[in-house]
Order: C-alpha cells, then structure tokens, then sequence
C-alpha cells in the first residue's frame, strides 16, 4: 500500500479551465454561497465529447433504443450490440458515452455474448442537464428489469461506483467488473475543489451542501463500503498512474469484497485502459470463467 502511495500520477482527463478557475476563487473570495451553488452545478453537470472514428463500428451495428424511466423522469438512450442469450451491461464513466467500451464489447462479441450500453442520464443522447449517482443507479435497475437477466456488468470509474451500488442494493449480476473506479463521495469533492482551485476546507463545505441537498449521508454511497455487501466474484482493474482516481481506491475496494480480484497495470492511465489488449483479455476470461 504504501509503494503505491508514493507512485507519481498523469494529469486528471478532465482538466478546468484557468479562467474559470480565476473566476471561481474571485467569487469565493465575495461570497462563499454563491461559490458553492457554481461548484454544485460544475459537479453535477457531464461535459459532452464527439464520439471518436475508433468507436463508430459499434455505434452504427447495433440496435439503437429508448426506455423511459419515471423515477428520475429520464430517457435513456440504449445500444443493443450483438445477439445472444448471453448479455453482459455495459457502463461508462463520467462525461463518457455508450460506446466507450467498445473493445470490450467486440471481444464479448467474438465469444458469444450480447452487450446492452447506455448513455447515462444527462449523457450523450440521454435527457437532462445535470445528474448523479442516484439517478444512475436507477437507470441501471430500470435497464435490468427491461433487459435482464445479465450474466455480468462491466463499469468504467462512475459507472463502476453505480454498479457496485446497484448489486449491493438488488441482485442484478452473476460478476462485475469494475475499471479505475471511484470510492468515497467525500474524497472525490475534496479533489474536485483543489481542480478548481480551491482548497479541502471548500471540498467539506461541498459534502455537507449535497448532504443537505440531497438527505443523506454521501460516503453511505462508497464503493469500498457497498462492497461488504457484495457476494458475487469481482474484478477490479485499476491503473498505477491513474490521475483521475487513485490506485488505492481499487485497494481498498479489493479488501472488502467477499471474491475479489485485483488486478494492476502501470502506465495505462484512467482512459488508455479501456482500448488495451491486455485488459480486455483479462476482462473478458473473468467473464466466460465458471462460477
């Protein structure tokens, strides 16, 4: 634990602008709750990318869909890829797309299973502006329910966080595979205020903002914590130099798993992890083992 404390990190993927930074502190510096109204929505709010060339193929062979979800009053737009009994849930990160995992699922295509993606809510071409963890973890139920049973669910970073929380809550999955994902709440507003500029003691007034917001506790949410709940065999994958979130996340994940697996690359970052060879192999042996 502690050679991975001391290991040196790449940049965040998701970087803020300096000038929005500047802005920021100035706004602070007169007033505190209006800071903390602009950092709750900077949160809350996913950055849209362009779907890259590499991820078209799958985009375009796959079934596209739409299911409603009355809960969080959302469509969530839904690719069916390939043909199978066999269906494993595919779940994308912050700021990410439904076709973000796309080696995965070619190479659960070539071994005969069907892959369902989704844009999460407030995603790609998923409605809404703003969204968090609740709201993804009832679409991932709602997602279930239609198009369940799955054999396994593979989630990258927040959608690690919300499948892991989704299981933990309600059976859903025979296996999970989890890639560079978040643990506490508390520690991912903590490192959101620092990227803006700030400092931990703003990150503690964000926590008990969305404490008060919301009506509960936000670390009841920690991936390390649902884990206790978890029985079924896990996979957690997490990178050396992730600089999105640290590898002893994945650790501290890993301890608390009933039949856990760890497994550490180096040099691979929070992004490149999804489009390796080596990963993807893994991933998918995990997956076609038998319980």
């Amino acid at each position: 634990m502690h050679f991975f404390n001391n290991l040196k990190s790449l940049p965040t993927s998701l970087s803020i602008p300096s000038t929005l930074k500047i802005a920021i502190k100035i706004l602070y510096f007169f007033s505190t709750k209006l800071t903390l109204i602009l950092a709750s929505k900077l949160f809350t709010t996913p950055i849209s990318f362009k779907t890259p060339k590499r991820e078209k193929g799958m985009e375009e062979t796959s079934q596209k869909k739409e299911l409603f979800i009355p809960s969080i009053y959302r469509n969530i737009h839904i690719l069916s890829y390939g043909f199978s009994d066999k269906k494993v849930l595919l779940a994308h990160g912050w700021s990410g797309r439904r076709t973000q995992l796309f080696m995965i699922a070619n190479k659960l295509l070539e071994n005969g299973y069907m892959t369902i993606s989704f844009d999460a809510p407030a995603h790609g071409k998923s409605t809404g502006k703003t969204t968090n963890l609740l709201e993804y973890i009832e679409a991932i139920k709602a997602i279930q329910k239609e198009y369940g049973p799955f054999e396994a669910a593979v989630g990258h970073s927040f959608g690690s966080m919300a499948i892991m929380n989704t299981q933990s809550e309600t059976q859903c999955f025979n296996k999970i595979v989890t890639i560079g994902s978040g643990d506490t709440t508390s520690q991912i507003l903590r490192n959101f205020s620092i990227n803006l500029g700030l400092n931990e003691s703003f990150g503690n007034k964000l926590i008990i903002y969305f404490e008060k917001k919301w009506h509960l506790k936000v670390d009841d949410y920690a991936t390390s914590k649902v884990a206790k709940n978890i029985k079924i065999p896990a996979l957690i994958v997490h990178d050396t130099i992730d600089g999105d979130v640290h590898v002893s996340c994945a650790i501290n994940i890993r301890q608390n798993l009933e039949k856990g697996t760890l497994f550490v690359t180096n040099g691979l970052g929070h992004i490149k992890i999804l489009r390796n060879k080596i990963v993807t192999n893994k991933i998918v042996d995990f997956i076609k083992q038998d319980i």
